[in-house]
């Protein structure tokens, strides 16, 4: 077993849940995955996830929230949030994943590097490092410190400081499913 926040491999080496084929897919199934595959785009996660459709269904309501349907969140700093998160369970999937959304959101390569550093890494600035705090902190103790909280609150008001907690929780639970599930890496997309 690794330390905390060492890179390893992936858990698994294959599903444990398969994602269904399309052929497996419902009519209601196909209305929301059809979409992802006429864009050339096959994410795992919504394969696997479909194998529980009621509860898929519950979950990607949320989901759609924290990745910024209703977020409050701007994307930069959600993605530093995520994918701190998922370097912490060392979840690879989502690793990968959220790499090329973070770079979409105006992250660099050497920031999305640095994030598996952390917090005192050099070169964050004091907002982003305690934004990095925030999810460590969370992985950790599942809760904000009282000097992290008051450093966020000098820029976000009371719906994004909740929405720091909703989004490394969500992915902290995300991160447990990939893991457990073996969700393999989509086509194209480098893990860590």
């Amino acid at each position: 077993m690794s330390k905390r926040g060492e890179q390893q491999e992936m858990r698994l080496a294959k599903p444990r849940i398969a994602p269904l084929t399309e052929a497996e897919w419902t009519s209601e199934q196909r209305k929301l995955l059809q979409p992802f595959y006429e864009e050339g785009k096959t994410y795992n996660v919504l394969g696997t996830m479909a194998q529980h459709w009621d509860a898929a269904q519950k979950f990607l309501v949320w989901a759609y929230h924290v990745m910024g349907g209703t977020s409050t969140l701007p994307p930069r700093d959600r993605e530093l949030l995520i994918l701190r998160t998922g370097w912490l369970c060392q979840s690879e999937y989502e690793w990968g994943q959220h790499v090329l959304f973070a770079k979409a959101a105006g992250l660099t390569d050497t920031e999305i590097a640095r994030i598996k550093e952390g917090a005192d890494a050099v070169g964050w600035s004091p907002f982003d490092a305690n934004l990095l705090r925030a999810a460590d902190e969370l992985h950790k103790d599942a809760f904000i410190s009282d000097q992290t909280w008051t450093a966020l609150s000098e820029r976000y008001n009371t719906k994004q400081l909740m929405d720091v907690v909703f989004a490394v929780g969500q992915y902290q639970l995300v991160s447990m499913s990939l893991n457990t599930f073996g969700v393999q890496l989509d086509k194209g997309v480098k893990g860590f």
